[in-house]
C-alpha cells in the first residue's frame, strides 16, 4: 500500500466502540477506511462480562460478543481491519504518516484516533483473579449488579467520590478506602460523600487482599498504613477508582492534551489542533467513559473526516 505511495482517505487508530463506529460511518461514506486495532482489539469492553446499558441489547450482551458485532458491521461495509499496533506518527503536513510496530509506513489524508484509556489498577494478584467476578473499575457500568449488596471503593479523588455516591443509591453500605488522612476530591464532592449516611470512610487504609471463592468476591482484607492493623470487610463488590490513563503517548509531540494526557478537541466537535486529525472515545473523554458516548464521538469523528475530505476536494 504505502510502498507504492498510496494515500488512504481515512485511517482509524484503535478499536472499541469509538473506532468501530467511526469505521461504519466512514465506510458507508465510501472513504474506504483502514483500521489498526492496536494491542487490545475491542478495548476495555473485552474485559467486561455483561453490558446491559447499551441500547439495542434488551437482554444484555457480553463485552467481547458486542465488540464482535461492531467489528462485523464495520467489515460488512468495507472497513479493512488490521491487528497491528501504530507505534509512531508524523502529523506535520497535509498528508499524515503513521508507522506500525513492524516499521510499515502508512499515509493518510485523515486520521481518527480512538485509542481509548486504560484503568489504573492496584496491582495485587487477587485483583486480576476476581476481575468481572466482583472486581470492577466502573460503578456506572457494573453497579446495578450489586444492588442490595455491600461494596468497597478504592480511591480518594473525584472519581472515587463519584463512584461511591453512585453506589450509595444502590447499596446498603459503601466502604470508601482512602490511603491518606484526607481526600484529593474537590470540596463539594467531599461534602457530598460525608453527608451520605451509608458511605463509610476508612482513612489511612490500603487493600491487602481481595477475598473470594468460585462465586466471586466475598470480602476484602485491608490494613491501616499507620498502625498496620488488619481487618476484613464483608463486601460483594470491589471498585477500583484510582483513575485512568489515556492511551495517547505517541501523540504527545503532535496534539494538544490536558495535564492528564487526554486529547483536546474543539468543543462539540472531534477536531484536534492538527487539520485532518480527529479524536474520539476515551482518548479525549475523561468525564463519561461509556460505550454509548464513545460510539457517538466515533460517529462525529467520521463525519468530520468526511467533511474535511470534501472541503479539500480530496473526495
Amino acid at each position: 500500500m504505502s510502498e507504492n505511495g498510496h494515500i488512504h482517505n481515512c485511517v482509524i487508530i484503535g478499536s472499541g466502540p469509538a473506532g468501530y463506529t467511526a469505521a461504519v460511518y466512514a465506510a458507508r461514506a465510501n472513504l474506504n477506511p483502514i483500521m489498526y486495532t492496536g494491542k487490545d482489539p475491542g478495548g476495555q469492553l473485552m474485559i467486561t462480562t455483561d453490558v446491559e446499558n447499551y441500547p439495542g441489547y434488551p437482554k444484555g450482551v457480553r463485552g467481547p460478543e458486542m465488540m464482535d458485532d461492531f467489528r462485523e458491521q464495520a467489515e460488512r461495509f468495507g472497513t479493512k481491519v488490521n491487528y497491528d499496533f501504530i507505534s509512531k506518527v508524523d502529523f506535520n503536513g497535509p498528508v499524515h504518516k503513521l508507522w506500525t510496530e513492524g516499521g510499515e509506513e502508512i499515509k493518510a489524508h485523515t486520521v481518527v484516533i480512538s485509542t481509548g484509556a486504560s484503568a489504573k489498577w492496584l496491582g495485587i494478584p487477587s485483583e486480576q483473579k476476581f476481575m468481572n467476578q466482583g472486581v470492577s473499575a466502573c460503578a456506572v457500568c457494573d453497579g446495578f449488579f450489586y444492588k442490595g449488596l455491600n461494596v468497597a471503593v478504592v480511591g480518594g479523588g473525584d472519581t472515587a467520590a463519584e463512584e461511591a455516591l453512585y453506589l450509595s443509591k444502590l447499596c446498603p453500605e459503601v466502604h470508601l478506602l482512602v490511603r491518606r488522612d484526607e481526600m484529593r476530591a474537590s470540596k463539594i464532592m467531599q461534602a457530598r460523600v460525608e453527608k451520605a449516611e451509608n458511605i463509610i470512610i476508612h482513612w489511612h487504609t490500603e487493600t491487602k487482599e481481595i477475598i473470594g471463592d468460585e462465586s466471586g468476591v466475598t470480602g476484602v482484607r485491608v490494613f491501616n498504613n499507620q498502625t498496620q492493623e488488619e481487618k476484613d470487610l464483608d463486601v460483594k463488590g470491589f471498585f477500583v477508582a484510582i483513575g485512568h490513563t489515556p492511551n495517547t503517548e505517541i501523540f504527545k509531540d503532535w496534539l494538544d492534551m490536558d495535564e492528564a494526557g487526554y486529547l483536546v478537541t474543539t468543543p462539540g466537535r472531534s477536531t484536534t489542533n492538527r487539520p485532518g486529525v480527529f479524536a474520539s472515545g476515551d482518548a479525549q473523554d475523561k468525564i463519561y467513559r461509556q460505550a454509548v458516548t464513545a460510539a457517538g464521538t466515533g460517529c462525529m469523528a467520521a463525519l468530520d473526516a468526511e467533511r474535511y475530505l470534501t472541503d479539500k476536494e480530496i473526495i
